[in-house]
């Protein structure tokens, strides 16, 4: 099983990019689970939800391994829990990194904020560009700074979709050597 995981700031492209690999490579999406904690509570979130919030991430991204497909693809991960929670409230529960940390990501499609159009959608709330700059940049520093496996997304939409897809392409040749 390889596990890629669409990371970067808000209105990147990385539900559109998870869809698009999952109908070309087949496989699995876990989706963001802060949308489905949002839509069922119909506010926004406090640093109370993070645990929560963090916990259902897991429970879906779990679910997903044990059903061991070829190809696990996840719209987001804890990094997102964990620099949302230190922007939106300065601090992020003590367990979420050491758990990050203990998971096994083949790769990070790292998705640029820069040429596309940010879209409000009810949930967002990151509009201006160099705070998504910002979180990118953060995303960024993690993965380096952690060793974690990663490529760039960048460019329009049509670029953006050719580069998860020779990302994918490369990691399907790992996997049949």
């Amino acid at each position: 099983m390889k596990v890629v995981v669409l990371t970067g700031p808000e209105s990147s492209g990385k539900s559109w990019l998870a869809a698009g690999l999952q109908a070309r490579f087949g496989g699995r999406v876990v989706d963001e689970y802060v949308r489905q904690f949002i839509d069922e509570h119909q506010r926004d979130t406090t640093y109370a939800d993070i645990d929560p919030i963090a916990r259902g991430q897991l429970a879906g991204e779990d679910a997903a391994r044990e059903a061991r497909p070829a190809l696990l693809l996840l719209d987001t991960h804890l990094l997102s829990n964990l620099l949302w929670s230190r922007l939106l409230f300065g601090d992020c529960p003590d367990w979420i990194e050491p758990a990050l940390l203990a998971r096994r990501y083949d790769h990070h499609l790292l998705l640029s904020p820069d040429t596309v159009p940010w879209t409000p959608d009810g949930q967002r709330c990151q509009p201006d560009l160099q705070e998504r700059r910002a979180f990118h940049a953060a995303c960024r520093d993690w993965l380096v700074q952690h060793g974690q496996p990663f490529v760039e997304i960048e460019g329009d939409w049509q670029a953006r979709e050719r580069q998860a897809i020779a990302a994918v392409e490369a990691l399907q040749g790992e996997l049949a050597s």
